[in-house]
């Protein structure tokens, strides 16, 4: 199958070698790579020209935004930057982070499952962080269809269904909701073992605490099931704060009138598949 990567990258010197290289042994070679220089002020910028010199695969675009690591509009205004390159001419496309790094079969196995399941929407293997004893740890939400954000591949179909990935905190996850709104489906690999280099959030302010409930609340959750969710994160990372920093951004976020990421059916769609899974997980 052809697919394209596009890389969102910001001042990503020290892992970014790794994730390349990572892309050069695939053994399903990507038809284009598209890295794209996100206001990097370290030698990020020196790393790909090396490596677009190096091979034809890839190609570069620089563009302009914050100097911060934010999660949510800063990366996907940077996804979209390097989309603007592409053509419709792929069976999948993929989003990747700079900082991590792909078993050599990684994409070789994705394409499979899309070439098996015609209905597979968006598809991707599992994270794995190093803990203080240096060892690679299983880092992956409850939810284990759940495809992390670093590691994103979307069927072309799924894809145009779903509009593109939203450029606002929350897109890695409204993205799977409105793909199962639109009949797709979604799939983890547990084989597919992807070492990440930055642990999630390591490198964001703390203003970006707040932006989850604000993302709870465009995704029209509503308070009862932003609540359920903003606790299991807190337990999942055994910090009350991000309960209360989930719960303030959200009020904030009603406060302020947010534009909301989805219609009224969508959120609707959104609300009642949540709560479906709310009580098949009290059931089990």
């Amino acid at each position: 199958m052809n697919y394209y990567i596009v890389i969102p990258i910001h001042n990503e010197e020290a892992f970014l070698k790794s994730t390349l290289d990572s892309i050069l042994l695939q053994t399903l070679s990507a038809k284009k790579v598209i890295l794209v220089n996100d206001n990097s002020t370290d030698r990020t910028e020196n790393i790909i020209d090396e490596y677009c010199t190096m091979s034809s695969l890839f190609q570069k675009v620089n563009t302009t935004s914050s100097t911060q690591h934010m999660p949510g509009s800063k990366v996907i205004n940077a996804f979209n930057k390097g989309l603007e390159l592409l053509d419709d001419n792929y069976d999948f496309i993929v989003k990747l982070d700079a900082d991590i790094i792909l078993p050599s079969n990684y994409f070789d196995v994705i394409s499979r499952h899309f070439e098996k399941n015609k209905h597979l929407g968006i598809c991707g293997g599992f994270i794995y962080e190093q803990n203080n004893a240096k060892e690679w740890i299983l880092n992956h939400p409850m939810d284990k269809n759940h495809v992390r954000g670093a590691i994103k591949a979307y069927s072309k179909a799924c894809f145009k269904a779903i509009g593109g990935l939203k450029n606002a905190m929350g897109w890695d996850t409204v993205d799977e909701l409105l793909a199962q709104f639109y009949g797709y489906s979604l799939q983890s690999d547990a084989t597919l073992k992807v070492k990440h280099l930055r642990p999630t959030g390591k490198a964001y302010n703390a203003e970006a605490k707040k932006l989850q409930g604000k993302a709870m609340y465009t995704m029209r959750y509503g308070f009862l099931i932003t609540c359920i969710a903003s606790l299991k994160m807190a337990i999942k990372n055994r910090s009350i704060n991000s309960f209360w920093n989930n719960i303030m951004g959200y009020i904030q976020a009603a406060q302020n009138n947010s534009a909301y990421l989805v219609t009224e059916l969508e959120g609707k769609f959104i609300r009642n598949l949540r709560w479906t899974n709310i009580k098949r997980k009290i059931k089990a």
